[in-house]
């Protein structure tokens, strides 16, 4: 759950499950669930059905699940996964590790897209057909994010892709299904959160430049190239604090919401790498090299969006 890679020995049916969704990035998802159900209860406690909010969050995690096999199937059909790719040096790949096969990879990710599948039909069954609109709408995205033809991540479309999903699709998504509506601030609120996460996958390709611009996959990074794509993240990170006291100053969020300025903490500590070119050797111990600035802004997003949780719940609690 820290590195994504199992620990020595044999691998249980619930180790593999995990290694191979990718769950160590699952906490950005768990906390898109959280931040919904806490803007609900802040401004619209009187509608907020706990148990379809429930079932829309276990929707959008196991999105995020199927999204990570799929872009792992989808990537290795088009051979941009190989051996000496960084998918499979810092965690195991499922197929070229060994640990599934392509068609075990495939089935899945159709179990789970047919569990999640179920998930949408009672949810627009108890809500309405608007639920279509997000969880559609994020599945196409993932899917066109690494498949044949569109291979969004491949024409810098990537990083905004992850804006839209992360932000008004699955905190919106996750709103409208606990109280049958989404206000405009609402959807406002969903971008300090949606930033922090663009801000990983940022890093993640700018760790992935060397072997992405000879590849011909234009992600952001390679098109800005790494200088000008390490200023952009870091504008990312720092712009969260400033519009979640926006979001406080205008009543969208409880004043306590600022709690979530505990993670400048975390943001002087990645500043600095942030700052400068990636070493050329990981430290000593570094788990999940060649990866560097993905763990440096993943790690940010996990204590900021945490706090901002955390001061949300409070402020909800006691009505400040």
């Amino acid at each position: 759950m820290t590195t994504g890679n199992a620990p020595a020995g044999a691998m249980d049916p619930v180790t593999r499950w995990l290694v191979l969704a990718r769950a160590s990035v699952l906490p950005m998802t768990v906390t898109a669930a959280l931040f919904a159900v806490l803007l609900a209860w802040w401004n619209d406690e009187g509608h907020l059905d706990v148990g379809l909010w429930a079932l829309a969050a276990v929707g959008i995690v196991l999105a995020h699940v199927a999204n990570n096999l799929m872009n792992d199937l989808w990537d290795l059909k088009v051979g941009t996964d190989s051996e000496q790719y960084p998918r499979a040096l810092y965690a195991p790949h499922p197929v070229l590790s060994g640990m599934t096969t392509r068609r075990g990879l495939l089935l899945r990710a159709l179990t789970v897209n047919v569990v999640d599948l179920a998930i949408l039909a009672i949810l627009v069954t108890a809500r309405d057909a608007w639920i279509l609109f997000f969880a559609l709408g994020g599945f196409l995205l993932s899917v066109a994010y690494t498949a044949p033809p569109l291979r969004l991540k491949k024409h810098g479309l990537g990083e905004p892709t992850v804006f839209i999903v992360w932000g008004p699709l699955m905190v919106g998504g996750s709103y409208y299904a606990a109280v049958g509506h989404l206000p405009g601030a609402v959807v406002l609120a969903s971008v300090p959160y949606a930033l922090l996460c663009t801000a990983v996958l940022m890093g993640k390709h700018i760790d992935k430049i060397p072997w992405d611009g000879p590849d011909g996959t234009h992600t952001l990074p390679v098109l800005l190239g790494e200088r000008r794509a390490r200023a952009l993240t870091k504008a990312m990170m720092i712009a969260f604090y400033p519009l979640v006291g926006v979001l406080v100053a205008f009543g969208t969020l409880p004043i306590l919401s600022l709690v979530c300025l505990g993670g400048v903490v975390g943001l002087a500590k990645v500043w600095k790498p942030f700052s400068e070119p990636k070493p050329d050797a990981p430290p000593a111990g570094f788990p999940i090299w060649p990866l560097w600035f993905a763990a440096l802004a993943f790690v940010h997003t996990r204590r900021a969006g945490g706090l901002l949780v955390l001061g949300m719940f409070l402020g909800a609690l006691i009505g400040v």
